[in-house]
């Protein structure tokens, strides 16, 4: 029971962690749906990611990008960085349509140690999908 217990917590921390406090679909400009492939949310997006980039670290002076791109939350079209500071990691989102920085949430170091396992986890699926099909993946984890 006890492990059972832990387990269940340690699978539903990272999620209940990550609720964003706002949300984004009455102010996005470019609206998108969850099942839609990275290839055409790009194709949709009309901020580059360089410009997504430069919004994020901007939003949070003295980090550096560990990770993020573009995806759909809410129901929007945005990028989402995660900018690393002395003090943990702050979770970015840029409108993919206009550049304007959406909101931002703070994230401690436990929640950052907790993603680790899933960032390993999507990397290698990352990897393997290149050897199969021999295309280049589209996935976050390996776009560091």
């Amino acid at each position: 029971m006890k492990r059972t217990l832990i387990a269940a917590l340690l699978v539903s921390v990272p999620f209940a962690a990550s609720a964003f406090n706002g949300t984004f679909k009455d102010t996005c400009s470019t609206k998108a749906d969850k099942l839609t492939k990275k290839s055409e949310l790009m194709a949709m997006a009309k901020v580059k990611p360089e410009e997504a980039k430069k919004a994020a670290m901007d939003a949070v002076q003295g980090g550096k990008i560990v990770k993020g791109g573009i995806e759909t939350e809410d129901g929007c079209l945005i990028y989402s960085y995660h900018v690393r500071d002395g003090s943990g990691q702050t979770e970015v989102f840029v409108d993919a349509g206009d550049g304007k920085v959406l909101g931002t949430e703070k994230e401690g170091k436990f929640r950052a140690a907790l993603e680790k396992p899933v960032d390993k986890t999507k990397e290698i699926a990352g990897k393997t999908k290149e050897k199969v099909t021999g295309n280049p993946s589209t996935n976050q984890a390996m776009n560091k």
